[in-house]
């Protein structure tokens, strides 16, 4: 409705404009906001900093985190041609960062097009590298070149340290402009590069790093490069003196980041299954092991950069596996003659595997390089994969075996999934008749739609009678849902609560699952402010995850934010969402005293209706934070460990992140 009223003023306007031109003949508007002067050339770095978001996908945590990993990209390109061991980063107090590396070190002669140093082209051009032919390098990641420039650009201060034919030189650097040229400062017997830099405060949300974050990623890279040790140091967090330290190193490559992946699951066989080859100058790395768990979780990397969309590598080694597996199945008489073939999903079900590929020239789709694009990999990989899996099985009839059960296992859970879905879509998914417990808005319009799934039928009565009858639908749902970390499809089919829900979203479930057709565009779950309610919300979070991963992928789902103070004094009454938020306001009210009410909310049905609109429905005032995958392997981990069979990696998360808890009463 807001749009329409939007396109109908900007229809007046445009009339008001025509009809100036009419009358008058004189300039027009458009004309005046829009002419030569007003075209505008930026020169040198300046579009980095007018539009940085271009260049490092946005300016919230992950776009100040990204600075880091285009410096260390530049230090593992060193480390794929062969000449750096040893990359250091350290947080500094000031949330500044150092990467140090011993490599060559940048080339410090005179760049004679630009009459510059090097070094101030590399940190101050676009585009400027060694990525570009000319035997620089054969093998890169980074951002086609504008990494350490775009760095540079988007830093209150970079210094630039190479230790290089037995000297140091130095450079600096403010808001991406050089402070003077290229010094000569020192002596050294070593080689390589140290690029220290203070994000600019002006320009990202946030400048403080998070050690988890950079860890997660700098450990990757490590996995992805066996023999390299990357050190990451945080000043801000001593010990006895001491700054935080975790070093990463991994003789065993990726076949030691498979086995990472499981740690906290069951296994089904000890061995990793790992085949490394070259073809002319493609290699190609597979790491893979199967698990009891019902999901697949392949990662895959072209030149390290993780392709989170898969690509021709992806596909070529989906390929190999269901050819080969199919194959050694009707070879031992697995697979009967007239036995149906066994499907991809059958057999990767269970399987953790790592995908790598390094090649001269990649071809990413977009540049966000989520995909790979090269036709030529799909067919390299297939019969590097194809060959090599085919010997592996034959000398180890046991994982063989395994492999061969778990995917007929599957497949028959596949086939009791596909009737039992059946029933429900002619029972329920079909019918026009929506779950009794739905309370349904008048909107058919998904765009402006919207449904709470609501803990309880107190808190569903509440929010019944105070959502917006339009736009908002709830959906109460009654206890726990399934765990359905432990359960396949055709078990879960048979959850009356998972099938109002997808019968309520519409838009199916697992291969099914289709985001156009869901019949809501924001998904919110509304859970009481304590342990079962976070229970209740980690199980929904689970299931959409794993079964419906597009609804947190583009955005649709959302958690809502009911506060959990209500203060008042005399006719003045306030709502807190934070422990410090309440003795805040607690403070400015002249602090505590009996002329002060103060109330816990540890339930929204302790919440009248019009209470639940005013604070947690009412799109101009409510607070909902949405779901977001960062880290496809880090979620994954999450709710092995939350929902898993293992109680021990529980326990240690539990330990490890209970000081981080706040506001939830135990």
């Amino acid at each position: 409705m807001v749009e329409n009223n939007m396109d109908q003023t900007m229809k007046e306007e445009i009339e008001e404009i025509r009809e100036n031109i009419n009358a008058d003949g004189s300039k027009t508007k458009v004309e005046e906001a829009y002419g030569d002067s007003n075209i505008q050339v930026l020169e040198g770095l300046e579009a980095v900093r007018k539009r940085p978001g271009m260049y490092i996908g946005s300016t919230s945590s992950r776009g100040l985190h990204h600075l880091v990993y285009e410096i260390v990209d530049n230090s593992i390109d060193e480390a794929l041609a062969g000449y750096c061991t040893h990359i250091e980063v350290t947080i500094h107090q000031n949330n500044s960062i150092t990467v140090v590396d011993d490599g060559r070190g940048m080339p410090i002669g005179m760049n004679e097009k630009l009459g510059k140093s090097t070094v101030e082209v590399i940190m101050t051009v676009l585009h400027a590298g060694g990525k570009f032919g000319g035997g620089g390098y054969k093998v890169s990641g980074g951002l086609h070149g504008v990494g350490a420039s775009v760095v540079n650009a988007l830093s209150e201060t970079c210094v630039v340290e190479i230790r290089r034919n037995s000297k140091i030189y130095r450079q600096k650097f403010e808001y991406g402009n050089p402070i003077g040229g290229l010094e000569e400062v020192g002596v050294s017997e070593h080689t390589g590069t140290t690029t220290t830099f203070l994000p600019d405060k002006t320009i990202f949300d946030e400048v403080e790093y998070d050690f988890e974050i950079l860890s997660e990623r700098l450990r990757e890279l490590a996995f992805l490069n066996k023999g390299l040790r990357i050190t990451l140091t945080d000043e801000r967090d001593e010990e006895e003196g001491k700054a935080k330290e975790e070093s990463y190193y991994y003789e065993g490559g990726i076949k030691s980041f498979v086995e990472y992946l499981n740690r906290n699951k069951e296994v089904l066989h000890k061995e990793v299954m790992y085949i490394d080859d070259m073809k002319d100058e493609y290699i190609v790395e597979v790491a893979m092991q199967f698990n009891d768990s019902y999901s697949e979780n392949i990662f895959s990397y072209a030149n390290n950069i993780d392709t989170i969309e898969g690509g021709t590598h992806l596909d070529g080694f989906k390929r190999a596996l269901t050819r080969v597996v199919n194959d050694y199945g009707r070879r031992f008489g697995h697979l009967k003659e007239n036995d149906k073939n066994l499907s991809g999903d059958d057999i990767r079900e269970g399987l953790t595997a790592v995908v790598s590929v390094k090649l001269t020239d990649p071809q990413f789709e977009g540049q966000t390089k989520t995909k790979l694009g090269n036709a030529e990999v799909r067919s390299i990989v297939d019969n590097i994969v194809g060959g090599a899996l085919s010997i592996i099985l034959e000398e180890n009839p046991a994982i063989g075996k395994i492999v061969i059960d778990k995917a007929l296992m599957a497949a028959r859970a596949r086939e009791a999934a596909r009737k039992a879905r059946e029933l429900t879509r002619k029972s329920v998914l079909e019918r026009t008749t929506l779950p009794g417990k739905l309370a349904d808005c008048a909107s058919k319009d998904p765009l402006e739609s919207e449904i709470y799934i609501v803990e309880g039928d107190s808190a569903g009565g509440s929010a019944k009678q105070g959502r917006n009858r339009q736009f908002q639908a709830i959906l109460p749902l009654r206890g726990k849902i399934m765990n359905v970390e432990k359960a396949r499809l055709d078990k879960m089919l048979g959850s009356d609560t998972i099938r109002s829900m997808i019968t309520a979203f519409g838009a199916g479930i697992g291969k099914d699952f289709d985001t156009t057709k869901l019949r809501y565009s924001r998904i919110i779950i509304m859970t009481d402010a304590d342990v079962d309610g976070a229970h209740i919300r980690t199980l929904l979070l689970t299931f959409f995850y794993r079964y419906m991963r597009e609804l947190i992928e583009k955005g649709h789902v959302y958690i809502a934010q009911p506060p959990l103070y209500k203060i008042t004094k005399g006719k003045n009454m306030q709502y807190a969402y934070s422990d410090k938020e309440m003795e805040d306001i607690v403070e400015s009210l002249g602090g505590k005293d009996s002329s002060i009410a103060l109330q816990r909310y540890k339930g929204l049905g302790e919440m009248n209706a019009s209470q639940l609109w005013e604070t947690t429905m009412d799109p101009e005032h409510r607070i909902l934070l949405r779901a977001d995958i960062e880290d496809a392997k880090a979620a994954d981990e999450i709710f092995t460990i939350l929902m898993g069979d293992k109680v021990e990696p529980r326990r240690e998360f539990i330990e490890k992140n209970a000081k981080l808890v706040e506001n939830l009463d135990v």
